[in-house]
């Protein structure tokens, strides 16, 4: 059941927050802005919140995201994985009365640690909202893109790829930085990448992006769609380990156009999700939880 309550949802990143008002489980009104954690001054962030709040008639907050991170406002720790939408709502904290905080999910073992901080909410979210399976594997592209195996309606383990800060690292800081120049779309330069990652040992492949310049095996201007396809390539052939397997992608515009292109190259079948309608329902389920 929805609740018919209206309340403010908040997903407050690292350089981008966005407020949603919600009513009956729908948008209402929305605000974006670059007020992300980076941009709050040491003890800014309750009046930044109330703000808020009062452009809003003063309506109760749900916030998930980099707010909840130890750079953030109140660290709201992690929920180790299998972790469910309920109990992430078990693990709000109240930094308040009337805002809560919704924790990340971690992986915690041994062998290896993972953390995420506001997918999380997309994740639950589009399975609470039957836009993926409760059984599934989801992608969530991004800088630090995540994949997350769902089971039984539950995030059961996640891996997640700096796909999208390599690409940004090389290109700021790399010797083939410079070739980096042009577009980066879906077109054949960025599949020649996808392609070229099956069988390429991807640091080799890297240093040949400036080789085939030098020799001119490359038109300008090509390079940088090409070293996307190279990075995007080798993170979905990785995740992707049966013919046809199919991925549920919460994007959309260029990432999804690029992702789901990589997705099918490396044998898969790519289904794109609605990223907003995915956190609108998880957040709203999470509301609807608490006391």
């Amino acid at each position: 059941m929805v609740s018919a309550a209206p309340f403010i949802a908040v997903d407050w990143g690292t350089t981008n927050r966005r407020a949603y008002r919600i009513e009956n489980g729908e948008v209402v009104a929305t605000e974006r802005d670059d007020r992300g954690i980076l941009a709050v001054p040491a003890g800014g962030f309750p009046a930044l919140v109330a703000e808020l709040r009062a452009r809003f008639d003063g309506l109760p907050v749900v916030m998930a995201g980099m707010v909840g991170s130890n750079r953030g406002w109140h660290d709201a720790g992690y929920i180790a994985c299998p972790a469910t939408i309920e109990a992430l709502a078990a693990g709000v904290v109240t930094p308040e009365e009337g805002v809560s905080i919704v924790p990340g999910v971690c992986v915690d073992t041994k062998s290896r640690a993972d953390v995420m901080r506001g997918e999380e909410v997309q994740l639950l979210g589009a399975v609470a909202a039957g836009l993926a399976p409760a059984d599934a594997l989801l992608c969530q592209p991004g800088t630090h893109n995540k994949w997350a195996v769902m089971k039984h309606g539950a995030i059961a383990d996640f891996t997640t790829a700096m796909t999208g800060e390599m690409f940004a690292l090389l290109k700021a800081h790399a010797l083939i930085g410079s070739e980096m120049a042009g577009e980066v779309d879906a077109g054949d330069d960025f599949r020649q990448g996808v392609e070229a990652c099956a069988d390429a040992d991807l640091l080799a492949a890297l240093f040949g992006v400036r080789a085939a310049s030098v020799l001119g095996h490359r038109a300008p201007g090509a390079a940088a769609a090409y070293v996307s396809g190279l990075l995007i390539g080798s993170d979905c052939r990785a995740r992707i380990t049966q013919p046809g397997q199919q991925v549920h992608l919460l994007a959309d515009g260029l990432l999804a156009d690029l992702y789901s292109a990589a997705i099918t190259i490396a044998g898969g079948q790519a289904v794109v999700v609605d990223s907003k309608a995915s956190f609108v329902a998880g957040i709203t389920r999470i509301r609807n939880l608490l006391p």
